[in-house]
């Protein structure tokens, strides 16, 4: 379970009411898994685990959810482990393909289960609509050798009606209309994609007791808190740079909202239903 607050940190209102939000957090979460899951008691496979990194040295379990810090983190489990000196000495392709971190599937099942019933499990989320955007303003709105192809010649051919030779060619330009037409349909053209899944799919909270749930929105004071409780370097804090297309804004509320402008109310509420259950697990109020 969390680590407690040490008893210096007791007396001190920012921790406590940091700590006082922790629980409310894993209380909702588990009220959400009893009332909508049946899941209790299925077994562990290392599918559930396949998005955990594992840090030995300070026995960190972190699920990798994307659009939520999720750059800036391994950065962070990097420096924790030892395989750099500062976040800031890491670039992003070592942080996504340099497989310096362990990822807990690669474990077998005892050393799997030691890990979850004794390692600090923590995940970082986002409201759902914004991270939707945030995922398809990167993977789509900028060139991109792997999404445009894979996905974007996909849906451009199954969405668009007289769509050109060229868009055909190269899946550039997806609308983001087009996009929220794939996501809703049950026969996709293409398969689901991790930085559009739910989270409840990607990390299984309602299998895996997280002891840490941090928001994207308070994200700085809550993974220095985290950082604070695993008794991590004080020098260490969490990066405030933003990983990729770092001139332009971050997606925002009021930049989610211009995307979702653009779709019918039928599509608002069924975008809405897709993602209700992270909706409703994480405490976020429906937009």
């Amino acid at each position: 379970s969390l680590p407690t607050l040490k008893s210096e940190d007791r007396n001190n209102n920012k921790w406590k009411s940091l700590y006082q939000i922790q629980s409310e957090r894993k209380q909702i979460m588990r009220e959400t898994c009893s009332k909508y899951k049946s899941n209790n008691r299925r077994i562990i496979t290392p599918y559930h685990v396949s998005r955990i990194f594992v840090e030995d040295k300070y026995r960190v379990l972190y699920c990798e959810v994307p659009k939520a810090g999720c750059s800036n983190w391994k950065r962070v489990l990097m420096v924790l482990n030892g395989l750099a000196a500062s976040t800031k000495d890491i670039q992003h392709n070592t942080v996504h393909y340099g497989n310096y971190l362990k990822r807990l599937d690669g474990f077998d099942r005892k050393g799997i289960y030691h890990r979850l019933n004794t390692y600090t499990k923590m995940l970082f989320i986002r409201e759902p609509f914004e991270k939707l955007v945030s995922a398809f303003r990167d993977k789509f709105e900028h060139p991109n050798n792997y999404y445009h192809p894979v996905f974007g010649k996909a849906i451009i051919s199954r969405y668009r009606v007289n769509a050109t030779k060229e868009a055909l060619r190269t899946g550039s330009g997806v609308k983001f209309k087009e996009f929220i037409q794939y996501l809703l349909d049950v026969h996709r053209p293409v398969g689901m994609d991790i930085h559009w899944d739910h989270v409840n799919r990607l990390c299984s909270p309602c299998l895996i007791d997280y002891d840490f749930v941090g928001k994207f929105e308070s994200m700085e004071e809550d993974a220095n808190f985290f950082l604070h409780l695993i008794g991590a370097p004080q020098n260490l804090t969490f990066p405030k740079f933003k990983d990729r297309h770092s001139n332009e804004e971050r997606t925002t509320t009021k930049i989610t909202q211009q995307y979702f402008a653009q779709l019918s109310p039928s599509q608002r509420q069924r975008s809405y239903d897709f993602y209700y259950m992270d909706y409703l697990m994480f405490n976020y109020s429906k937009p």
